[in-house]
Parts: structure tokens; C-alpha cells; sequence
């Protein structure tokens, strides 16, 4: 029967507390002091948080690793999330605009995932994407500061789009833990 130790059994950068995926002191989501004034600059909070541990969860892989499939059939990876998050940005962005939308970034549906190839250039392009489609969805939805208001063709609430990024985000974390887990045993927080 195997001892029980306090020495991790998994690899882990943090310490302190070698269960973590980081010390805290050195965690750069976590803020000393009172949280965000107001349900607008929680909701931004929360979101950027995610946003950073997502790419928390894929930092220090090579292209291979970040495209390496989870368990068959499943064709999920790091990389898939990427570019399926880079999607859904834009699609929020279809949400938020009336008018023709734009296209898919990957092609068909699930081109996201199935499309993931181990090339330094597509992650390169993947983070990029991201990035691009982040920025022009948080640029839309700036110019509806009331979370009451809505938007769109369907009349969404403003509330309701930065929830649902959140939620998508969060459960994407999830997966990434999992994923970045099965690559090399480092754990998440």
C-alpha cells in the first residue's frame, strides 16, 4: 500500500501550496483590497480573469502539446479552445449588431476543434484570432454601458451577453484544466 505524503504527486510551479497551479502571492488574478465598484466592472473582472487563465493553462506548451486531443472520440485541445473561443467572440459580436453577420472564422461547423493542426503558425494564428475578436466584442458592447439595455435583431440584454462570456469562458477553464492535465499532470486552481 502506498505511504502518504505532503510531497505533490503532480507537477506544479507553486511552493507554497504545491496542490496550485500557482503560489498565490504570484497569481495575477488575484487583487489585494475591494472588489470592482459596480455589477458592470465585476462583470469585466470576472471576464478578464478567465480570459487570463485560459492562457494560463496553455502558458509553457509547444505547438503539439496545445494540440494534442483529449480522450477519442472527443477532438478537443488547447488549441481547439483558442480558436473556439476566438468563434464565439465573433459570433457574441452577430448578437450584438444588427445587419448581415460575420463570417465563421474556422468554416463549418466544428472547424475549431477538427481543424487544429501542430504547427507553430496556426497557434501563433489561433492567439491572434483571439485576441482580434476579444478586442472588437468588448469594443461593440462599450457602447452599451447599460447592462439593461438590448441589443440586436433578438434583443438581448447586454447583461445577459457578458453572463453568458463568462459562463463560456468558465466552463472552457474547466475543460483546459483537464486537457493541460492530460498533457503533462499539471493541475489547475
Amino acid at each position: 500500500m502506498p505511504r502518504m505524503t505532503d510531497a505533490p504527486a503532480r507537477w506544479s510551479q507553486a511552493t507554497v501550496h504545491p496542490d496550485m497551479w500557482t503560489d498565490p502571492d504570484d497569481d495575477p488574478r488575484d487583487s489585494e483590497g475591494a472588489g470592482p465598484d459596480g455589477e458592470l466592472a465585476t462583470l469585466r473582472g470576472f471576464l478578464a480573469d478567465y480570459r487570463m487563465t485560459l492562457r494560463m493553462k496553455c502558458e509553457g506548451l509547444d505547438a503539439e502539446q496545445l494540440a494534442r486531443r483529449s480522450v477519442p472520440p472527443s477532438t478537443m485541445s488547447l488549441l481547439g479552445l483558442v480558436r473556439h473561443l476566438a468563434e464565439v467572440e465573433r459570433d457574441w459580436r452577430n448578437w450584438i449588431v444588427d445587419g448581415v453577420p460575420l463570417p465563421k472564422l474556422y468554416g463549418a461547423r466544428d472547424a475549431d476543434f477538427d481543424g487544429v493542426v501542430a504547427e507553430q503558425s496556426a497557434v501563433d494564428a489561433a492567439y491572434a484570432d483571439l485576441e482580434r475578436e476579444q478586442a472588437a466584442t468588448d469594443a461593440a458592447l462599450a457602447a452599451h454601458p447599460d447592462l439593461g439595455e438590448r441589443v440586436g435583431k433578438d434583443g438581448i440584454a447586454v447583461r445577459a451577453l457578458m453572463v453568458h462570456r463568462i459562463e463560456e469562458y468558465a466552463r472552457h477553464c474547466g475543460h483546459a484544466d483537464l486537457l493541460r492535465e492530460r498533457v503533462d499532470g499539471r493541475v489547475g486552481q
